[in-house]
């Protein structure tokens, strides 16, 4: 076989190689149920090409995933979402999303394997398929904010009626967004970054 004749390998793109000055990396864990935006959030914040593994939905699926509130939804995430976002030149974050389908959290454990925190996201819409999330990570003593992910015609509702609901405990952030929005994502992220920064300080002084 004459491999000089082959096709060559595609190597990464310049800009999606890692700069040098990085010196510190964190991995952050994208979660929620079915449909609330975690590979829109993935895609609007990550700097890098984003890998993502969602394919179309089939009859397989039918009676047992609830789709309900997303029955236009032809696609779903089967394995993960792959980012990356730079926080300054030392410090970037990885972020992985998880598959929201319920058949697919056996996954989840390798994905929340060294993750410093997470973000829940939720529709209001439907915040019956965040109970589960949100006690999942509270089992694995995963630090997190809330994200309220903007959908047209989701209901509003005040931050503490919304706190109550999902059982939260008070010091657990919650922030609005828009997932398409780059800006609006990296906010979020921030968000997390601070609390995950007051959670350390207090730690320290105890």
């Amino acid at each position: 076989m004459d491999y000089k004749s082959s096709e060559a390998v595609v190597g990464p793109r310049s800009e999606d190689i890692l700069p040098s000055s990085v010196s510190t990396a964190v991995k952050v864990v994208i979660v929620g149920g079915f449909g609330v935006g975690k590979t829109t959030l993935v895609g609007s914040v990550s700097e890098i090409r984003p890998l993502t593994t969602e394919e179309t939905m089939t009859q397989a699926g039918v009676g047992v995933d609830d789709n309900t509130g997303v029955e236009r939804k032809s696609e779903t995430t089967v394995a993960m979402d792959f980012g990356r976002i730079s926080i300054n030149d030392e410090l970037v974050l990885y972020l992985f999303g998880t598959p929201g389908q319920q058949r697919f959290w056996f996954l989840w454990n390798g994905l929340f394997e060294g993750a410093l925190g997470a973000v829940v996201l939720i529709d209001t819409r439907r915040l019956e398929v965040s109970f589960d999330v949100i006690g999942r990570l509270e089992e694995r003593g995963v630090p997190f904010v809330v994200a309220i992910n903007t959908f047209p015609e989701a209901p509003g509702f005040p931050v503490e009626e919304l706190r109550a609901a999902l059982d939260l405990p008070d010091n657990v952030p919650i922030v609005n967004c828009d997932a398409r929005k780059r800006d609006s994502s990296r906010d979020v992220l921030m968000a997390l970054m601070r609390y995950l920064y007051a959670l350390a300080v207090k730690t320290e002084a105890s």
